[in-house]
């Protein structure tokens, strides 16, 4: 065979964390494989992200309430600036919320996201962040972390965060922060930051703002500009963060993680999460007043079928 058949053959098992399909190029199958990240340019229309953004806007007036939404706030800006965007730090958990929702099914989002998980896809957890200009509390910092460490299910290949910048994301106003092959490493422990703790316990806006308690300074930090539209997938064991917003401005994003059905729970006890679960299920019990509760329950009720067929999550 001539040399360009060669190279278009692709060796059994070069990609372990990509699937086969006609969406991705192999060089940008290559790059996913090698930095655990792949960013796609203008990929959701500025039409959306305007309705996205005017529904966040509806949330944070409190003119809309959507059921198992979990609103963020400052609560020491709150005197000042009332019900606004100025207070709202972060909106989890909006898959009750028609409009915002729609992102997580838009074909385009999904046509990429099906390169990762497979035909059969769940949303599993929503959020819409408005990172607010920040102080010197470094409040809205996000430190650097493995999202599977929130996750009970497996395998984390068949996991895929899909992450839109809302407007322009840099790091003035504190874009996200990756650390390009560290997908590769295994699920390390987290638990709260020392300056949390030296800021005299936590703030509304850090709970569960988990990190990593022995980050490797070694290994290069990306930070991942983007324009408003542009859309990065990354894998959930890849360590990302982000900075603080140092503008007067707000810096939104929307973002779903993504998960083949075929996925299946894992019992967390005596892992690295087993004390994320006793303080979710703790801050459960207290919300909606339940005696006993298990971190699958939660994922449980969060998990919504977007495409294909609901197999095991």
């Amino acid at each position: 065979p001539t040399s360009a058949q060669v190279s278009a053959v692709t060796e059994p098992g070069r990609f372990c964390y990509t699937l086969d399909n006609d969406v991705l190029t192999t060089e940008q199958r290559q790059f996913y494989e090698d930095n655990g990240y792949l960013l796609i340019k203008k990929l959701v229309s500025d039409e959306d992200i305007e309705r996205f953004r005017k529904e966040f806007m509806r949330i944070c007036r409190r003119e809309v309430n959507p059921p198992g939404a979990m609103i963020m706030k400052d609560e020491s800006l709150r005197s000042q600036y009332g019900q606004s965007e100025k207070v709202v730090n972060k909106v989890q958990d909006f898959q009750e919320d028609e409009e915002l929702f729609r992102y997580c099914t838009l074909p385009e989002v999904l046509k990429y996201v099906e390169c990762f998980t497979g035909p059969n896809i769940m949303a599993m957890h929503t959020m819409l962040i408005n990172k607010l200009p920040d102080t010197d509390k470094q409040t809205f910092l996000h430190p650097m972390h493995q999202d599977l460490h929130y996750f009970p299910f497996r395998p984390a290949a068949r996991i895929v965060c899909s992450w839109t910048a809302m407007e322009r994301a840099d790091e003035n106003n504190g874009c996200l922060v990756v650390q390009p092959g560290t997908h590769k490493m295994p699920l390390k422990p987290h638990g709260y930051p020392k300056q949390v703790e030296q800021h005299g316990g936590l703030g509304e806006g850090n709970k569960l703002f988990h990190g990593l308690l022995d980050e490797d300074e070694k290994i290069p930090r990306v930070h991942l500009v983007m324009e408003k539209g542009d859309t990065v997938f990354f894998h959930p064991l890849l360590v990302h963060g982000s900075g603080i917003n140092k503008t007067t401005g707000f810096r939104k994003s929307i973002s779903c993680h993504f998960a083949s059905s075929e996925c299946y729970y894992i019992d967390v006890k005596n892992t690295t999460q087993e004390h994320l679960e006793e303080e979710l299920a703790e801050m459960v019990r207290k919300k909606y007043n339940m005696t006993s509760v298990e971190l699958r329950d939660i994922w449980n009720i969060r998990a919504r079928l977007v495409q294909g067929e609901r197999i095991n999550l």
